[in-house]
């Protein structure tokens, strides 16, 4: 089905995958925030300790601990929405997700100590990782196969739009010199809450999930409710006997619905995919990413033009995953994954190579040149690896396991980001190791490292129904041979 007729007959379904997907605005927001904050002024002036020049830092134990509180509280979150949302559905756990968030963002809003600040993370986060599987999995299985790919990465605009309006707020808020330039930026949570919660309770269930729970009549009524259509155009009844075939033939391959399923036979090949495409969300800028606005500040520029420099970033990611919409619509997800890749790793080398130019760390043009090639990457990152593995990781898996590898997926980057949030601080800290942009190396090793994998590993999954990559998985098809082998099974 074309891109158009498939908008114009699906346009119920796509707007309900956008509405439900905001969700994780909120989680990209706080975790922004969080280490934006890193080089706030009043921020470290509140939890962190006076230094011999006069300045405020905070701790980089306290940095790791408020770092690591977000990310632990996302894994078990996720964890939990993997088996929560096989069982009761992406809607109930969402609507209860919120609920719970309106009564926990209120401890981070009131903390007064970093300890406090600690707990209020963990505790947002436990739910910020209910939704973190349920978007992605919601946008997959609501939409026709030809808007698929274009609903699941704009999960990642939510995230980019998360970003900016931390970075955007807490610009806004510098010249305030109270404690309030923090603590309303975190009040600001309390706007996305009642709004997803009404839009998720009038939202129709997946009609993958229904299908799976033997709800066919159910399915059909959801079905035909996100249609708009003339008589006779779309056939409703061919797609649900689509999806009981594709479960049906899904149980004669004996494909379990556990977590343990997922590293089972050839389930461990789909699992390695989604897990290794996901996780290069943050191994292509290890390091230097999740900590551009502190980096830009201990590579010596001055905290507004930081905060600036760090808007910039974000707004090329935001063009950059707009632009990647109109990549998918001609190229395929595994040749923008390994374009991203190529383009990526010379310029992750350059930002390290270009601190060993004499006089570097005093030199404000060297300075502003690293910023401005960052800009460069966050926008290439933008356009490919940003967005692509959602697309990757909600196509890849099984039907019946689709929720849990995504959720397997979300916390390998989630996982990688507790490392990078170990070592970023004593990396980048001035009282630790200070490497500035000698900080970029191990990104771009990772990136060469990355780049191989996904040459030799990751298929092209675009266009393809589940029925067809499961007897593609099956038959155990060369990663590079997928596209060329997958019309034997259409």
């Amino acid at each position: 089905m074309p891109l158009r007729t498939a908008l114009c007959y699906y346009h119920k379904a796509a707007l309900w995958s956008v509405l439900i997907s905001m969700a994780t605005v909120m989680e990209s927001y706080d975790m922004q925030l969080i280490s934006s904050l890193y080089a706030f002024p009043q921020f470290k002036k509140k939890y962190g300790n006076l230094m011999p020049n006069g300045l405020y830092e905070l701790d980089p134990q306290w940095q790791i601990g408020l770092s690591m509180a977000s990310l632990i509280g996302l894994i078990f979150g996720v964890f939990a929405s993997g088996y929560l949302g096989d069982r009761f559905g992406p809607r109930y756990v969402m609507i209860t997700a919120h609920t719970i968030l309106i009564a926990f963002i209120s401890i981070v809003f009131t903390a007064n100590s970093v300890e406090v600040l600690f707990v209020g993370e963990l505790l947002c986060a436990l739910t910020w990782g209910l939704f973190a599987a349920a978007t992605p999995t919601y946008a997959a299985e609501i939409v026709p196969m030809a808007l698929r790919g274009y609903l699941t990465t704009y999960v990642n605009l939510c995230w980019v739009i998360g970003r900016l309006l931390a970075t955007g707020v807490l610009r806004g808020m510098l010249p305030v010199q109270s404690e309030w330039s923090f603590r309303i930026p975190f009040a600001l949570q309390w706007m996305w809450p009642p709004f997803l919660i009404i839009a998720t309770w009038f939202a129709p269930e997946s009609p993958w999930w229904l299908v799976c729970k033997g709800r066919i009549e159910e399915a059909r009524k959801t079905l035909n409710r996100v249609i708009t259509a003339p008589k006779g155009a779309v056939n409703n009844d061919h797609r649900l006997a689509m999806m009981q075939h594709t479960i049906e033939l899904e149980q004669k391959l004996k494909v379990g619905g556990s977590f343990m399923d997922c590293f089972k036979g050839t389930n461990l090949r789909r699992t390695e995919i989604a897990m290794i495409s996901w996780g290069g969300q943050i191994l292509p800028g290890f390091i230097i990413q999740g900590y551009t606005t502190y980096f830009f500040t201990l590579a010596g520029l001055p905290t507004k033009d930081s905060f600036n420099m760090t808007l910039g970033t974000f707004s090329m990611a935001f063009v950059g995953t707009c632009g990647s919409w109109l990549l998918q619509g001609r190229m395929g997800r595994r040749t923008i994954y390994i374009s991203g890749l190529a383009i990526m790793m010379p310029i992750m080398w350059t930002v390290a190579f270009l601190e060993f130019v004499p006089n570097a760390g005093t030199n404000s043009s060297i300075k502003w040149a690293q910023s401005s090639i960052l800009m460069v990457w966050f926008f290439t990152y933008g356009i490919t690896i940003g967005p692509i593995p959602y697309a990757i990781a909600a196509e890849v898996g099984a039907v019946k396991l689709r929720y849990k590898t995504i959720a397997l997926g979300r916390n390998t980057y989630y996982f990688l980001s507790i490392i990078n949030h170990v070592i970023a601080p004593y990396m980048l800290n001035p009282k630790k190791w200070d490497l500035k942009g000698k900080a970029a190396f191990p990104a771009a090793i990772l990136n060469v490292l990355l780049l191989l994998w996904a040459y030799f590993r990751l298929p092209e999954t675009k266009g393809m129904t589940p029925e067809t990559l499961d007897h593609l998985f099956h038959e155990k098809v060369s990663a590079r041979k997928f596209k060329q082998d997958a019309e034997r099974f259409q």
